[in-house]
């Protein structure tokens, strides 16, 4: 190669390494973060159906919005703010398998796999186990009566609690949760006497194993009216209110509808499987 050939070409490479030290060394320019999104409470709206629809958790929701739970009753209007969608993880790397150093103990591996698993046996019929999706627009139930819950909704070892039990002395007056119609003041098999109210948009309550009914069927009552006593007849062990929620023919945790949280005694079994109530 000629002299002046050869400075030239050493020349250009030097001018294209150059070029390319100084492309490597431009920082990169940080990504320009999304604009926070907002939401506008509308009529029907929970947390859970927003963080569904902006693919978010709750949790995200209510600390975004510094909210004081997850069960906060939101207001019509209310403006949210959306936390940005947590990126998804990437998948974790596939271990090698290692051989062992001992082969598995066979013998107690199939003793264990052929043991079946329990049985659970599936609500009953019209039990609703998740937090209704109405609960921002049903009634302002008031509790009929002052007391430790001693029996929750839910799961029994005898069957399924279709209501919540209120501790309460003999006698006490049981107030009616919200205004609607009677229409029940009877004497059943394992409510004893009972008595039932029909509220506007499809609700009904049952108040049960009183002493004695003060209302009739078909009078109109207000909310906090009194409408029986505390006893213990039909299928009940002690002086309780047996106390349930109802809507369009399904029965719902009343404690998701009671105003603030109840205070909770020592749970305890009924003798009777609650699934065979009316």
């Amino acid at each position: 190669m000629r002299p002046i050939a050869r400075v030239a070409w050493v020349a250009a490479v030097a001018v294209l390494a150059l070029a390319a030290a100084e492309v490597a060394a431009e920082p990169k320019q940080p990504a320009t973060p999304a604009p926070p999104r907002t939401h506008v409470v509308a009529n029907g709206d929970t947390l859970s159906g927003i963080a569904a629809r902006y693919k978010v958790t709750v949790a995200g929701i209510v600390a975004a919005n510094r909210l004081a739970g997850e069960r906060v009753v939101l207001r019509l209007g209310q403006r949210l703010v959306i936390p940005a969608s947590a990126p998804a993880a990437a998948p974790a790397a596939v271990a090698a398998p290692s051989t062992p150093r001992r082969p598995p103990r066979l013998a107690a591996a199939r003793a264990e796999a052929s043991v079946p698993p329990p049985r659970v046996k599936p609500p009953a019929r019209g039990l609703e186990l998740e937090v209704p999706d109405f609960v921002e627009v049903s009634p302002p139930f008031t509790w009929p009566v002052e007391g430790p819950v001693t029996s929750t909704f839910g799961r029994r070892r005898s069957g399924w609690h279709r209501g919540i039990d209120i501790k309460a002395s003999e006698g006490s007056v049981i107030f009616a949760a919200a205004a609607g119609v009677v229409i029940t003041s009877a004497v059943e098999p394992r409510y004893g006497r009972v008595v039932k109210i029909e509220h506007d948009d499809g609700y009904l309550t049952v108040y049960a194993h009183n002493t004695e009914n003060l209302v009739q069927a078909g009078m109109r009552v207000a909310a906090g009216d009194p409408i029986a006593t505390i006893g213990r007849t039909g299928r009940a062990t002690a002086h309780h209110l047996h106390f349930e929620i109802r809507r369009n023919g399904s029965v719902y945790n009343p404690l998701y509808l009671l105003p603030s949280p109840p205070r909770v005694g020592q749970v305890e079994e009924g003798q009777e499987p609650d699934e065979e109530h009316e």
